[in-house]
């Protein structure tokens, strides 16, 4: 654990991070603790959880306003890289990690703070990002997880924060665990702990049912300069009106509902539910605009290394030198990644319909057409196909097989 003098605490409001205020003083002789909250885009009115830490014994209580970089220095890369962990996940919570941990350590060196802590306990994901991100950013700060180590139940941290005048939650408390920002939400625990048992409606907040999305379907553009979403339907968007435009979109249809057993870092299986529904559409439709404007061999390279980037982000190595690495990479492949893709929205589905590119396209009709405009060299595929085949040739050739 190690002894701190001047705390900065990862603040939520919720009853772990503001019982680990009079904890962190009392039973580990902490003399001041500060609190950081970040603003994400959750829409949380956060000004009452400024105060509510002052009142649980901070000595400071600070707010950060996080929702420009989130998106475009976290989300935006995201969506280049078209991350998806194992394939489906696009990683809403985890990039809020780093940039949370990157604010605390500023604020940590700024007043003078020999530590930094949070709220996280000893099964889940977070825990992992922010200790390494901070370890990464700045070795010399410890690192406290009281809810790691306390071992209180649920009932007993609530009876703990009472102590000093934190109050208990004032209604029933929901089953459901859930995080939210701008990019989704992420719901666990509850009934959802038994992986046979389906979501209850009730859990959704960002996207409509099936039964409820609208009967029609939708037809939207989405523009794209240097790999990064600019416009939707015409309109050029900053680019937190474009996620939030986005979201509104794809939500309202259905799209964005993620149900999947999760591979966590610690090594268990989890039962996560997200709802996602701007970064899927954003990431499916920049997908598919590299498909026009990428080579083929770098599209296949790029595959391999996004699911890469995926592990890297969710396993809390956000500030590690793999993942610089992979960043040079992804960042030279977007230059070329300009153009808009067409998508019909309907009942859950995001299908795409159409994709341009004015300038950087490498789909010539003139070479793909099979009608008189035609100008591919047919008679020189015979010669191709004999050099490309002659392995095959030879080896039959000379074995058994042949």
């Amino acid at each position: 654990m190690g002894r701190a003098k001047r705390v900065v605490l990862a603040y939520s409001g919720g009853v772990d991070t503001s019982v680990c205020i009079p904890y962190l003083l009392e039973e580990w002789g902490v003399e001041e603790v500060i609190t950081f909250a970040a603003d994400l885009g959750q829409g949380d009115e956060l000004e009452p959880i400024r105060l509510k830490a002052l009142e649980a014994g901070a000595s400071q209580s600070l707010v950060g306003d996080l929702i420009k970089p989130f998106v475009e220095e976290f989300a935006f890369p995201a969506i280049q890289a078209n991350a998806l962990y194992e394939g489906r996940y696009p990683l809403s919570t985890a990039l809020a990690r780093p940039l949370i941990a990157q604010k605390l350590v500023q604020v940590a060196r700024e007043l003078g703070a020999d530590a930094v802590a949070h709220g996280c306990t000893g099964k889940g994901n977070d825990q992992v990002r922010f200790d390494v991100a901070i370890a990464g950013l700045a070795p010399e700060l410890k690192v406290l997880a009281p809810a790691r180590e306390w071992g209180m139940s649920r009932e007993e941290t609530i009876a703990y924060g009472e102590r000093f005048g934190i109050p208990a939650p004032v209604s029933k408390k929901s089953p459901y665990s859930i995080d939210l920002n701008l990019l989704g939400r992420s719901i666990e625990a509850g009934i959802l702990e038994d992986p046979m048992a389906p979501p209850p409606e009730e859990i959704f907040a960002m996207t409509s049912s099936i039964e409820e999305a609208p009967n029609e379907p939708l037809e939207i553009e989405i523009a794209f300069e240097g790999g990064r979403p600019v416009a939707i339907d015409g309109e050029c968007l900053d680019p937190v009106e474009l996620v939030h435009r986005a979201n509104s979109l794809a939500g309202k249809h259905g799209i964005g509902r993620i149900d999947l057993i999760e591979n966590r870092v610690v090594g268990i299986k989890s039962r996560e539910i997200y709802e996602t529904p701007g970064l899927l559409l954003l990431i499916q439709a920049h997908k598919e605009l590299e498909t026009l404007t990428l080579a083929a061999d770098v599209l296949r390279t790029k595959a391999n290394l996004e699911a890469q980037w995926a592990d890297l982000v969710y396993q809390g190595l956000w500030f590690g030198p793999l993942k610089e690495a992979l960043d040079g990479f992804i960042k030279n492949t977007q230059e070329y990644v300009n153009g808009l893709v067409r998508l019909r929205l309907y009942k859950g589905n995001s299908i795409v319909i159409g994709r341009a590119s004015s300038e950087n396209s490498l789909y010539k009709p003139e070479m793909a057409t099979y009608g008189d405009d035609d100008i591919f060299d047919h008679k020189a595929a015979e010669g191709f196909i004999y050099i490309w085949g002659l392995s095959s040739r030879v080896w039959a050739e000379s074995s058994k097989h042949g």
